[in-house]
């Protein structure tokens, strides 16, 4: 008979378990440990146990789900009144619909007990109080499509779609930089500054990012010092570990209003790939909603 509780220190090992059972799922990092469970959730000033919600049968642990919240407009706390359940794992050998439609019922009833007013359905960008590194790539891009079990379950409980993520890798081995006047004109009257180490903005996004190393780049001309454009990436790999491949993750883009379609965008980017590319990084990775038409131009 299937069971349901909230998370235990014990746990983390079952947790493990089931998600290693899901080997070969696409957005799933792996292996995964108890150790970078610990970094990269349980760690968290914000994790609550009765977030986490696993499903047993006799002892066997067959999935798990985790509700948190998104941040507040300053991004100094919490907003519970938008709830988020960050992701729903069941081992793919037991009767998946009924414990993933189990556990999305329990986590529903820890959000509203908390003030909730709306549940989202997948963590997506920087509404994402968890996984970041774990699951989905350079962000959290809410459920993937590829995640068909998850998808299932949340149209069982009646959510509905309401936006969809583009992901986009760029091979730096195939790599070739634009060269045209344009971008030699740029290139003459202005210069890349780079950050290791760059800080973060908020209480939230030092949740976030803690645990990557962040790099920012900044367009600046070289009379006047005007910051044109910035970019910040982060390790794809969380401090402390390594990958079989180096990637980067691009997280934000922005160009100031007097130098857009100038072609800012393009020399910081290819700049940007540059650099990485001689630090022996040889994926990039960025996301971005499928309704941003000049985005997914520019990144195309």
């Amino acid at each position: 008979m299937i069971s349901y509780r909230t998370f235990r220190n014990t746990d983390p090992p079952a947790i493990a378990a089931i998600w290693r059972s899901r080997a070969g799922q696409r957005g799933l990092v792996q292996p995964v440990s108890c150790d970078l469970l610990e970094q990269l959730v349980f760690a968290k000033l914000y994790f609550d146990y009765r977030g986490l919600v696993l499903a047993w049968d006799d002892g066997r642990p067959l999935g798990f789900a985790h509700a948190g919240f998104a941040p507040n407009k300053a991004r100094n706390g919490l907003c519970t009144s938008q709830g988020i359940i960050c992701l729903l794992l069941v081992r793919p050998d037991c009767s998946e619909m009924e414990v993933a439609c189990g556990l999305l019922e329990r986590c529903e009833d820890y959000l509203l007990g908390k003030g909730a007013v709306a549940v989202w359905g997948g963590s997506s960008g920087v509404r994402s109080p968890f996984y970041l590194g774990l699951y989905g790539g350079s962000s959290v891009p809410g459920v993937l499509d590829s995640d068909v079990l998850a998808r299932q379950a949340y149209t069982a409980r009646g959510y509905v779609e309401t936006e969809r993520t583009v992901i986009l890798e760029r091979d730096l081995a195939t790599f070739e930089p634009v060269i045209d006047r344009r971008q030699m004109a740029i290139r003459r009257q202005m210069v890349v500054e780079v950050t290791v180490d760059a800080p973060t903005c908020s209480w939230w996004e030092a949740c976030l990012y803690g645990n990557f190393e962040l790099k920012r780049f900044e367009v600046v001309t070289r009379n006047s010092r005007a910051t044109a454009a910035w970019a910040i990436f982060r390790s794809m790999e969380a401090v402390g570990t390594s990958g079989v491949t180096r990637g980067a993750g691009l997280l934000e883009l922005y160009v100031n209003e007097p130098f857009r379609r100038r072609g800012v965008a393009v020399f910081l980017l290819t700049e940007a790939f540059r650099q990485f590319g001689r630090e022996g990084v040889s994926v990039i990775e960025t996301q971005t909603a499928q309704d941003n038409l000049p985005g997914l131009a520019l990144l195309n």
